[in-house]
């Protein structure tokens, strides 16, 4: 069988009382030596992504390298985020009759920043392998003890490198001989109220570790969000068709409310973002299922480095706990979920 899911160590992560080890788990093609990497004790984070394009493996992602990057990285890579991503205006919300203090984790903008998942450890709670996929499947179970936010929830986040040709998702088949990646989240709300929630993923794309400044991005159908100088949002600019957008230059750190587009064999909806090297033509696109409760807004955001990309999908737009764009009112039980994938074209 071509997948195989194996196991190493990763170092040791100090704590406050002792230090703790880092399983890396490694999801594999051993015939084509594509593989990703994943840790499930700091966040559940991707920490590695290689696929193939023709005769080469090429590193896709931009992440800490040792337990001690992990600690010092103030840049949220790979990071899943929940229950809310982007940012909450002073960490301050209002629901259902109660007001509500979130720990403020940005503090030069004055914000809470992408929800308090990150870090935490997750369970491995089964691995698959079979001929056209290696899949690991993690959850974190929270019991409403965070300042701001006493909810309940389990989240379960599924990994999955799958054979090209059985990638249900995006505008196009994918190729057999080459692997993509499937994410797929679910939460449940434990809890005895409802809940607001919203989900979104932090990955840093990179095509062979060349500049963002050799590289286009093309955005799906969209409606920029305008943000004020807290970069909290104050509008809508009018909605753009689809389009391409030469990087080199560009300084990004922006939020779309985006268009789907429907898949009409599936009646699936779905929104793609496409990262292109202008040098060697490799297209690298990262796809959201879009629709009701799903992932129906989108950040890009290039860090000052220039060395990669972040494009971020999301199901609720930046302060969504306070403006309720996009956001997901979950009663005791219910449970949202969606689906990211990542190939090479």
């Amino acid at each position: 069988m071509p997948f195989q899911i194996t196991t190493q160590p990763f170092g040791t992560l100090p704590t406050a009382t002792a230090t703790e080890p880092l399983t890396e788990y490694i999801l594999e093609h051993t015939e084509t030596g594509e593989f990703i990497t994943v840790l499930p004790e700091y966040g559940g984070i991707l920490r590695r992504l290689v696929l193939r394009k023709g005769q080469f493996l090429l590193p896709l992602l931009s992440a800490p390298d040792s337990p001690q990057a992990l600690l010092t990285d103030e840049s949220y890579s790979s990071a899943l985020l929940y229950p809310f991503p982007s940012r909450i205006r002073h960490g301050i919300y209002h629901f259902e009759g109660e007001d509500y203090a979130l720990k403020m984790n940005e503090i030069r903008r004055d914000n809470a920043l992408h929800g308090f998942v990150h870090g935490r450890p997750f369970s491995v709670i089964s691995q698959d392998v079979t001929p056209t996929y290696a899949q690991l499947v993690l959850r974190y179970d929270y019991d409403g003890d965070t300042a701001g936010y006493p909810f309940p929830f389990a989240l379960t986040v599924s990994y999955k490198l799958i054979q090209g040709n059985q990638l249900l998702h995006g505008s196009m088949a994918a190729d057999d001989r080459m692997c993509a990646l499937e994410v797929a989240y679910s939460v449940v709300n434990t809890g005895s109220k409802r809940s607001p929630s919203a989900f979104g993923w932090h990955p840093y794309f990179t095509l062979a570790d060349q500049s963002v400044d050799e590289m286009s991005l093309t955005l799906p159908g969209r409606s920029s969000i305008i943000l004020d100088e807290k970069m909290i949002p104050s509008g809508r600019q009018p909605a753009e068709q689809a389009g391409v957008l030469n990087l080199n230059d560009q300084q990004l750190d922006t939020a779309f409310a985006i268009e789907p587009t429907s898949d009409s064999a599936s009646q699936d909806s779905f929104a793609e973002t496409v990262l292109t090297s202008l040098s060697t033509g490799v297209r690298l696109i990262v796809g959201q299922q879009t629709g009701p409760g799903k992932l129906n807004y989108l950040v890009c955001f290039t860090p000052t480095r220039r060395d990669s990309i972040a494009i971020e999908p999301l199901t609720a737009n930046v302060d969504s706990f306070n403006n309720g764009d996009g956001l997901t009112i979950l009663n005791p039980g219910e449970a949202m979920s969606g689906t990211i994938w990542v190939r090479l074209d």
